[in-house]
């Protein structure tokens, strides 16, 4: 690992992670909000490009792509509540403004002044989202996105279901997972085993890591901050169905409609590019994902299901076509690259293609 310092300020200290690849550092910076961990590889005096992980995972997920960009100032850190920054809450009720607001802080203590190129998986392209509302941006990537109405819980025009959103937030985790989380299991004992959600759900169904790989990103997975702050969040109880409806603290409550909203992008001025890269096959973010409570009530799996017209599945990727479709409309460029067989992370899966769409785009990307 290169031992010059991310920045000549000094605020951020070398730190050591095991099996790094070359041309990939690690530092712990401090910034005016949280202490965070981030990756970097490339030149200091390079066009910066951020990589914002997605929940359940960190800046690692990324690290594999991170010496092929050797032009440009690289950065993936690990977002609150996850890897090894400082384990802070998160409010809810501000969405993924938190995470916007860090990742500002984090280029600010870094002395990166210059609008930043910026990738968002899942999670993290809500955040990035978030961040634009705010702040010039190069160009926004969008991997595999959280819908622009949030998740889960809403019709298809983003009404919600329920008065309280009820169906969303932290109350619909998948207790077994969470329990296992903060327990470190390692293990692939369970379907809810941290290893076997990943295999299931990020990837798609033919593609495996290497096995050294795969120990990595569940240990970096098993870093993850879990309760009520963190992973899943609170909940509230609710008279509508299933019964749970979204608290104020926690990731998945910020995912919820009922503070998750990015449909703001279309009113941006000026507009950056957006490059949107989907998996074809998809579980996580799709038309009917079987981890939305729409779909979930419609298997039977919970009881009381009140039917397709009173909670519909969420046609998650419907939504995002048409929010990217009025900003195209409003003047703004989307580029759109369906990656075929791919799942929830084809800059994992399908790391090639995509990094090769990628960087077509970043060579012509520029704010309008």
């Amino acid at each position: 690992m290169s031992s010059a310092p991310l920045t000549p300020t000094g605020r951020a200290r070398e730190h050591a992670v095991v099996q790094l690849l070359p041309g990939v550092r690690a530092a712990l910076v401090d910034t005016d909000r949280i202490r965070m961990h981030v990756l970097e590889s490339g030149p200091a005096d390079g066009v910066p490009v951020v990589f914002v992980h997605g929940n359940l995972s960190t800046g690692r997920f990324y690290e594999h792509l991170m010496p092929r960009l050797p032009r440009y100032r690289v950065l993936a850190p690990d977002m609150r509540g996850f890897g090894r920054s400082e384990p802070a809450p998160l409010d809810a009720t501000r969405g993924l403004a938190d995470w916007a607001d860090d990742l500002d802080a984090l280029l600010r203590a870094l002395g990166i002044d210059a609008p930043p190129h910026l990738v968002g998986w899942s999670t993290g392209a809500a955040a990035i989202a978030r961040y634009a509302l705010d702040r010039p941006v190069a160009s926004l990537t969008l991997i595999g996105p959280v819908s622009p109405y949030g998740y889960g819980g809403v019709h298809a025009d983003g009404r919600p279901c329920a008065p309280d959103f009820a169906g969303s937030g932290g109350g619909t985790a998948n207790p077994e997972v969470v329990r296992r989380i903060a327990e470190g299991d390692a293990s692939a004992d369970s379907p809810a085993s941290i290893r076997n959600v990943m295999n299931a759900f990020y990837f798609a169904p033919t593609h495996r890591e290497p096995p050294e790989r795969e120990d990595l990103l569940v240990d970096e997975i098993l870093r993850t901050l879990t309760g009520p702050t963190g992973y899943p969040g609170d909940a509230e109880a609710s008279p509508h169905w299933p019964g749970t409806a979204p608290g104020t603290s926690g990731v998945l409550n910020a995912l919820s409609p009922k503070y998750c909203d990015w449909t703001g992008i279309v009113d941006l001025a000026p507009k950056p590019p957006v490059l949107w890269t989907h998996g074809s096959a998809d579980l996580v973010v799709a038309d009917g994902s079987p981890l939305e409570m729409g779909t979930v009530g419609a298997s039977g799996a919970v009881p009381g299901w009140p039917g397709p017209d009173a909670f519909p599945a969420q046609p998650m990727v419907t939504q995002i076509r048409e929010v990217l479709g009025r900003y195209a409309a409003a003047g703004g460029t989307v580029r759109t690259e369906v990656l075929a067989g791919s799942g929830h992370g084809p800059h994992l899966d399908a790391a090639d293609a995509w990094l090769a769409v990628f960087t077509d785009f970043l060579s012509t990307a520029h704010i309008r």
